[in-house]
Order: C-alpha cells, then structure tokens, then sequence
C-alpha cells in the first residue's frame, strides 16, 4: 500500500437508472462517492469514522454545474443511523440522504437511491463502477 493510502476507500460511480424522464437512463447524471466500503461491500461506519475527510462525493448534472459535498454518517434513521451527501456544514437543507445505505451492499449493477435536496424526490441510480482508492484519489 502506498505511502497515505487508506484501506476500504473506494470510488464508487452512480448513474441515473431508467425513469419516466430517462427511459435509458442518464450517463450524464450522477455521483462520484469516495466511501469506506468493508469487505462486504457495505459501508463501514468505524473506516468513516478515521477517513471522513476523504469520503468526498461530486455530483454531476447534464446543464448544471458540478456539486461537491462530502459523504456524512449522522445519528438517527433507520437502525439509529443515516448516510447522507451534505453539500455545506451550515445549514441540512441541502443533505441527500442515501436510502438504506447502511444495509445497502455495494455492488456493481444493484441500484441505489437517493433523495434530492432540491425537487425532494428520491432518485434512483445504477452502480456502473467501483475501484480501490488511495487517499481519496482515484488509482
């Protein structure tokens, strides 16, 4: 392992699965989560725990500028937990909570969901990639 790198980080990248909207679904449309995934493939609590600083997320959106928040584990929600992106540490307006994700195994063509801030829909995205990080950067 090199020098600064942090075992169980990997970049995971979300696209919009099929919908009304997107009946193909939307390469164009998704996130780029740096996250603490056990051998399991679930996330680990305890790695975010001494990571949290490298689980960085980046939301991209076809006609919008790119989001860049960070992948937050807060207290309450189902089984006493939640994962969500948080956009800014000032204000929850802005979270998107992941559904599940704490009993969610990540894996690559599951779907996943996600509730956006802004339209406050949940919205549904296929795992197209996973790959081992190193220091919350991409190998």
């Amino acid at each position: 392992m090199k020098p600064g790198a942090h075992a169980g980080l990997h970049q995971v990248i979300l696209t919009l699965a099929r919908c009304p909207e997107h009946p193909d679904g939307s390469a164009g449309r998704g996130y780029e989560i740096v996250a603490p995934l056990g051998p399991d493939g679930r996330l680990d609590a305890a790695l975010w725990h001494t990571t949290r600083d490298y689980c960085r997320v980046r939301r991209f959106w076809t006609g919008e500028p790119d989001r860049h928040g960070r992948l937050a584990h807060r207290a309450g929600g189902e089984g006493g937990a939640t994962w969500l992106i948080d956009y800014d540490d000032r204000t929850d307006a802005d979270d998107e909570p992941g559904y599940r994700f704490g009993s969610h195994t990540f894996i690559e063509g599951e779907y996943v969901s996600i509730r956006d801030a802004e339209e406050d829909v949940d919205h549904t995205f296929r795992i197209v990639q996973i790959r081992a990080t190193s220091a919350g950067h991409s190998e």
